[in-house]
């Protein structure tokens, strides 16, 4: 029994030393915004930055619509990795990047927060860290999204940009998802 519980162990410290050596954890997603069979988790990086908004007339009713991100992605030691805009893209210190387009989403547990999106990527550049990249994973989000007030005919044209946060999971591999 001993022996048993000792191996428990090693294997609980195996595991936990490889997650702090920078293997990341694949989250718990809802499933409507799971990744493919096949894709494997490859890199979580935070983005600390804003949404940006712009005001305008849609129909004769005016609104705010997301025209970009703009973030700073940092890794798990703090350190900066890269940055979040539009497309939306993501631009690693190392010159690569890739572009995605929403596959699916679900909505964030705080009210206040963008929604948790599975992104399927489009296009990749450089031979960094995001060449390889088929799937994104924005999760844990907080803030980011637009007021429901604020865009009328004297704000036309203005932009607002809304604080926020999230984690992003980075995947290579997969069937694709559409």
């Amino acid at each position: 029994m001993m022996k048993t519980a000792i191996a428990g162990f090693a294997l609980f410290g195996l595991q936990a030393s490889g997650i702090a050596a920078g293997a990341p954890a694949a989250p718990d997603v809802p499933a409507a915004i799971r990744v493919p069979a096949g894709a494997k988790l490859v890199e979580k990086l935070h983005a600390t930055g804003a949404q940006v908004y712009g005001c305008a007339a849609t129909d004769a009713k005016f609104g705010w619509t997301l025209k970009r991100p703009d973030a700073t992605l940092t890794d798990a030691k703090g350190a900066e990795a890269g940055k979040h805009g539009a497309g939306p893209s993501w631009t690693a210190k190392d010159g690569s990047s890739v572009t995605g387009a929403k596959a699916a989403q679900a909505d964030a547990p705080a009210a206040d927060a963008v929604p948790w999106l599975l992104l399927r990527a489009t296009a990749t550049s450089g031979k960094g860290r995001f060449s390889q990249i088929t799937f994104i994973h924005r999760l844990d989000t907080k803030g980011g999204k637009a007021p429901p007030t604020g865009c009328d005919a004297a704000h036309d044209g203005k932009e607002l940009r809304v604080d926020y946060s999230a984690d992003y999971y980075f995947y290579a591999g997969g069937a694709s998802k559409q």
